[in-house]
């Protein structure tokens, strides 16, 4: 990974780590992947790719290959906060925590705060990106790639990749 990189991803998991959380209980997880994690993230996108005959994960692939780092983040196995709001489709927080948990693209049911706690913590770190001048884009299929590889234990994960050249690689799709 080239050294500005480096440094602006780990800018990036502080922000992430230190944006707002509901009720000031943190569930996030960062983690700047290491070349040998991307390289099993890519070969899972390829077989994605193949196996679900879903061209997005071929060009999301190609996007993280010709990427310079990547840092993901997740958020980790929650109990409702409490607030009773059936945001998650429960009645309450009492059957969400009792409820049966589901192991598909991503593990859930999730407390719509705590999702939202993971989008706020994706943005903070986007934007540190992006006000350092490092092209980035959050990607749902990076994610999906990064749980199936094991390479973070989260519920959800999103990848925010960067690249540092002339033109934006993540910009013509």
């Amino acid at each position: 990974m080239e050294k500005g990189i480096e440094i602006i991803a780990e800018l990036m998991k502080v922000a992430a780590l230190t944006a707002p959380k509901a009720i000031g209980q943190d569930f996030i997880d960062v983690k700047i992947a290491t070349e040998e994690e991307i390289g099993k993230i890519v070969d899972e996108m390829f077989r994605l790719a193949k196996e679900e005959n879903n061209p997005g994960f071929d060009r999301d692939g190609n996007n993280l290959l010709a990427s310079g780092g990547l840092v993901l983040v997740g958020v980790r196995d929650h109990k409702g906060i409490g607030l009773d709001c059936g945001s998650c489709g429960f009645e309450n927080c009492a059957e969400f925590n009792a409820g049966q948990k589901t192991d598909k693209v991503f593990n859930g049911p999730n407390c719509m705060l705590r999702l939202l706690d993971l989008g706020i913590a994706l943005g903070s770190a986007a934007k540190t990106a992006q006000i350092n001048n490092v092209d980035n884009r959050i990607m749902y299929r990076v994610g999906v790639a990064a749980k199936n590889a094991n390479i973070m234990e989260s519920n959800v994960i999103m990848g925010i990749p960067l690249s540092v050249s002339s033109k934006s690689i993540y910009y013509d799709r």
